[in-house]
């Protein structure tokens, strides 16, 4: 494929950055690649590039807890391809990604040639998860995963920066907004995941957190 495309990498391991550049070149030839090591890094770098052609993205890096960091892209950017590259690749995580509107996943387990295949799948516009995934299925986690996706982008935000035990005036520092707002956001996000405080919220985002 000798296309130009854009593709950003977001994984905070240089080694399998490394690993997937090389990845994409063998699939593309004279891809312009970018890379994040955060999803702040990754949200400054996709405000400012208008076109990306796909974002291959770890589901844990710093400022992101399991599936928060998708659930969040795909409500800031719902027209970008997004695949994932994980090392969890149990069949409920594979469900879930593809839940929350991924177009892809792609195990790290994979060899040079399977991430080769899988990168010409997803660039020519088709959807490449695992053989034997039965999409049918699904489960308390699951369920928990649609009421994190009714959160707005600044919700998430909210929500992480709670189970990262910030305080509320942190928060509305952090967000440059007023205390007000956060806990006006606060009562929002209870409402939708069905808890009635900042702790029963953090464990029930832990529930669903991911060991990458």
């Amino acid at each position: 494929m000798d296309a130009q495309y854009t593709i950003v990498i977001a994984d905070d391991h240089p080694l399998f950055r490394n690993a997937l550049f090389q990845s994409v070149h063998m699939a593309i030839s004279g891809a312009n690649l970018l890379e994040a090591d955060s999803l702040d890094s990754l949200s400054a770098l996709l405000e400012k590039e208008a076109d990306i052609d796909l974002l291959l993205l770890d589901l844990k890096m710093p400022g992101a807890n399991g599936m928060s960091g998708l659930i969040q892209l795909r409500a800031q950017y719902p027209e970008l391809p997004i695949v994932v590259v994980s090392a969890s690749e149990e069949a409920s995580v594979v469900r879930q990604v593809k839940a929350n509107g991924a177009i892809g996943f792609i195990p790290k387990s994979s060899d040079m040639r399977e991430l080769v295949s899988s990168l010409n799948t997803v660039l020519e516009g088709e959807p490449c998860f695992p053989e034997g995934i039965d999409f049918s299925e699904s489960s308390e986690e699951e369920t928990l995963l649609e009421k994190i996706a009714s959160l707005t982008p600044q919700q998430n935000k909210v929500l992480n920066m709670l189970s990262d035990g910030l305080l509320n005036k942190q928060i509305a520092y952090e967000l440059d907004v007023s205390e007000a707002t956060i806990k006006a956001h606060m009562t929002a996000i209870f409402r939708k995941l069905g808890v009635k405080n900042r702790t029963q919220a953090v464990i029930l985002l832990q529930q669903i957190d991911l060991d990458q």
